[in-house]
């Protein structure tokens, strides 16, 4: 048996101590599990067909699995110019190191990332395959994901909770207002900018000599449209992150969804989440799942798939690709 804290990168030590009244009834002894892969996936096939209720938990290793990577082939199609000049090698460093560029340079930077991780398809079918899995049944989304790809999926909104943001909204710097602002025509604005070429098809392209320009012009650099503030993106990092009437409302659904079907046959499918925000899905699932006898913990996750041992019985841990396991559950 391993411990909780031999699955935890160095510096996560705090986030356990934050979330112990959450995992109060777990001694931190964790386990993998028992039995072939495909005898576990023939036990989720069996807990989805006999579940009341399936609420979905998406972390950052589901995207990762549709193919939605920072770092590698996509950047190095997008940001190579970015990486040749300033010296990062991926998207989500390359993020903190244009903080302290220009703001022409930074914004540039942003439209991009924000068009290929928000606007546009990831490359593999993972989130279609995950709907064509639960659309019959009566299920919820929760997620540390800001990517906004369930919903382009075809995930019900009115089924979604998207905890940590969306890379499609703003927020002003001084969030006293509580609201948010699309940025999608901003985004593609500042692309043309650049000097990429809008498509028929509504997407972006390169132009044919390839070149395209590390900044914007002064005047679209985006601000708040009601008091002209500067702005960020609505990502949650500290506590200025502005939580909308849509956050609201998504919130109290999830929450009014768990009360629903308290003491019912509910399968918690975790897909994808890491050590980085564990209090946010993993451990409520765990606690969830403890103190409902008829509920299942399910965890698909490469190379990270453990339960308390607590649990186990209720429990089934995948260590595999998403995407692979689902192409057997469809």
């Amino acid at each position: 048996m391993k411990n909780l804290y031999d699955y935890l990168p160095n510096g996560y030590l705090e986030t356990i101590h934050a979330g112990i009244n959450t995992v109060r009834h777990f001694s931190g002894e964790m386990t993998e599990g028992t039995g072939t892969k495909e005898d576990r996936i023939g036990q989720l096939k069996d807990a989805l067909n006999d579940a009341d209720a399936v609420v979905i938990g998406g972390g950052a290793g589901l995207s990762t699995s549709a193919g939605f990577t920072y770092s590698g082939e996509r950047f190095q199609k997008y940001f190579s110019d970015f990486e040749q000049k300033y010296g990062f090698h991926d998207m989500y460093s390359g993020g903190f190191y244009v903080m302290e560029l220009e703001p022409e340079v930074a914004w540039a930077f942003w439209a991009r990332n924000i068009w290929i991780n928000r606007y546009v398809d990831p490359p593999k079918p993972v989130y279609p395959m995950l709907l064509q899995v639960v659309k019959d049944r009566d299920y919820f989304v929760i997620t540390t994901n800001v990517d906004h790809q369930f919903q382009r999926a075809g995930f019900s909104k009115s089924r979604l909770f998207y905890t940590q943001g969306d890379y499609g909204l703003f927020q002003s710097v001084s969030p006293g207002s509580g609201k948010t602002y699309d940025n999608e025509e901003w985004v593609r604005e500042a692309l043309e900018a650049q000097g990429f070429v809008r498509t028929e098809d509504g997407s972006f392209d390169f132009p044919k000599d390839g070149k395209v320009s590390m900044r914007i012009p002064t005047e679209l650099i985006p601000a708040c449209p009601e008091d002209s503030s500067a702005v960020k993106l609505n990502l949650r990092s500290d506590d200025s992150f502005v939580e909308d009437e849509g956050w609201h409302r998504a919130s109290a659904a999830y929450y009014e969804y768990l009360r629903k079907h308290d003491g019912q046959t509910v399968l918690f499918l975790e897909l994808g989440v890491g050590a980085n925000t564990p209090v946010i899905i993993k451990y409520p699932f765990w606690q969830m799942t403890y103190e409902n006898k008829n509920a299942v913990y399910a965890c698909i996750n490469y190379g990270e798939a453990y339960c308390p041992v607590e649990i186990r019985k209720q429990s089934i841990c995948i260590d595999s690709d998403i995407g692979d396991v689902l192409k057997h559950i469809i």
